[in-house]
């Protein structure tokens, strides 16, 4: 008997699927070395000297599992945020609490929608649920709020996701506008509000804590992977309503979460000095790749994240020719994946030496392509 038999129907009918290819892979297909990783939307930059120093003195207590009610993170937290703990719901990265949500929320067949060309790991996780994906186009290289809304009421939609600042295109919206559409939602859908790239947004793109809070229908997802440079660690957490939040006890993993990984997040946000120039740093990069992008005629989107989208002037097929050109070269960057998006190549933010191979690197790539 074989054993795909054993799995569900759903289970045997989903393809395979890697929703971002990552360097690693990269350089056992091709046979090369990734001289500079700006690709992923990582903090190139890395983490503060103090959140190292802290690791290094709690590694020996690694033989020890993690506190399951991530008690002192969650505390830290509230406090950081000026919320209860209650508010705070703490998990292994944005993405796992991503599948999360969808876990609690979505049954096969279940309306969700969201944008067509938005992050493909939340799509992942809906299709391996069986919810019924509801996309809607992007308008001007910004999600569509005002379509957003139109299709969770005609499809009566019990989730909507919306990325603020925005992957891939680092677009955003202000604060006023997030909230009017929070509270224009019907009660009966759960916006999942994912602001990973909040930190690098420019004043007034992220709602105050308050504006949202009681509304049990929201859910805030932030992270400690951008701008503080934990990519690796995955610590990501939820913020809303207590009973709303209370509900991921029921389904999450409590041993989960990493003990060094939380010892991390803690001395981050003590750090906010660190927190600070890394930000600056991030938004001299961004200026810089916008730089090298008009030299060479292309021209960059403006950003509110760690990375910068760039406009080529064609289509999916030359932006590709670009992205596996750089790899060529050792620079790693990526692309969206659905058009008109994908006429873009995105570069994320990293240290001058990995930018200076991309300026080097990339006018070689386009005189190649003609």
């Amino acid at each position: 008997m074989s054993a795909f038999l054993r799995f569900t129907p759903l289970t045997s009918a989903l393809p395979s699927t890697v929703p971002f290819v990552g360097p690693e892979a990269l350089e056992r297909q091709r046979g090369l070395t990734i001289k500079a990783r700006i690709g992923a939307n990582e903090n190139g930059f890395g983490p503060a000297p103090s959140i190292i120093e802290a690791m290094r003195r709690e590694a020996a207590d690694i033989w020890k599992y993690n506190d399951p009610e991530n008690f002192a993170l969650k505390q830290a937290l509230a406090a950081h945020l000026g919320v209860k703990a209650s508010n705070v719901c703490v998990g292994e990265g944005v993405d796992a609490l991503l599948g999360l949500i969808v876990r609690m929320i979505v049954e096969p067949g279940t309306a969700v929608v969201t944008s067509h060309g938005g992050y493909p790991t939340f799509n992942f996780h809906v299709v391996g649920y069986g919810g019924r994906l509801v996309t809607v186009p992007y308008v001007e290289d910004r999600e569509d709020l005002d379509g957003l809304l139109q299709a969770v009421k005609r499809e009566d939609a019990s989730l909507v996701y919306f990325a603020n600042p925005d992957n891939p295109m680092g677009s955003w919206w202000d604060a006023d506008k997030i909230v009017a559409f929070a509270k224009a939602l019907p009660e009966t859908c759960m916006l999942v509000l994912d602001e990973a790239y909040s930190e690098t947004g420019p004043k007034g793109s992220t709602p105050d804590i308050a504006a949202l809070i009681d509304m049990p229908n929201v859910l805030r997802t932030r992270t400690f992977s951008k701008a503080y440079g934990l990519a690796g660690a995955r610590v990501g957490y939820v913020i809303g309503v207590a009973e709303t939040v209370q509900a991921f006890d029921k389904v999450r993993n409590h041993f989960g979460m990493n003990r060094l990984a939380t010892v991390a997040a803690l001395a981050a946000l003590k750090d906010q000095a660190y927190l600070s120039e890394v930000i600056g740093n991030i938004h001299a990069a961004r200026e810089r790749i916008g730089m090298i992008a008009r030299d060479k005629g292309l021209t960059p989107l403006a950003s509110a994240t760690n990375f910068v989208a760039i406009d080529c002037g064609r289509d999916g097929v030359f932006a590709r020719a670009i992205v596996d050109g750089l790899i060529e070269h050792g620079v790693f960057i990526r692309m969206p994946g659905v058009a008109p998006l994908n006429r873009c190549i995105r570069v994320s933010v990293g240290p001058k030496a990995d930018l200076d191979l991309f300026e080097e690197a990339l006018p070689k790539v386009l005189k190649a392509l003609g």
